[in-house]
């Protein structure tokens, strides 16, 4: 199985005049991560990928920059678990690879929870870090990507 964890792109500070952390948007830096991170994704996610995302606003406004459906559950919400998000996605037992577009530190805690060498997986804003597993076969990192190193 394959399990793609996107850190949602850079998004605004919270100020006083929101109602929560949930209402913070992606600057104008955030939109071009989301876009530039969106073009890699777009030629080596398979069709069938399963997309869940965040219902933060600077989740789901990074998941808009792929054009593809997903969709939106509090099990990958900042008050989830790297746990709960690791069942809502299935692992390992996914037939579809996963995409999840949530939040730091719950998408480094499920690095470290499932390749236990990695004790600390510090993922930056925009940057994708794709796990997999094939039966039978530990756990690895197949890749890391940051919207810098992606041209257009």
């Amino acid at each position: 199985m394959d399990l793609i964890l996107w850190r949602h792109a850079q998004a605004e500070d919270l100020v006083g005049s929101m109602q929560s952390d949930y209402e913070r948007q992606l600057t104008a830096k955030g939109l071009k991560q989301a876009a530039r991170m969106a073009l890699w994704l777009n030629k080596v996610l398979p069709p069938e990928c399963k997309i869940l995302v965040s219902p933060s606003q600077r989740t789901t406004q990074t998941a808009q920059a792929l054009g593809r459906q997903f969709k939106i559950t509090t099990e990958i919400g900042t008050g989830s678990s790297a746990d709960h998000i690791l069942k809502a996605c299935d692992w390992p037992h996914s037939p579809e690879p996963v995409l999840v577009i949530g939040h730091q530190p719950l998408l480094g805690e499920i690095v470290s929870t499932l390749i236990p060498d990695i004790q600390y997986a510090p993922i930056r804003k925009g940057n994708v870090w794709w796990v997999t597993c094939k039966p039978g076969e530990e756990v690895f990192l197949k890749a890391v990507m940051t919207p810098e190193l992606i041209v257009k």
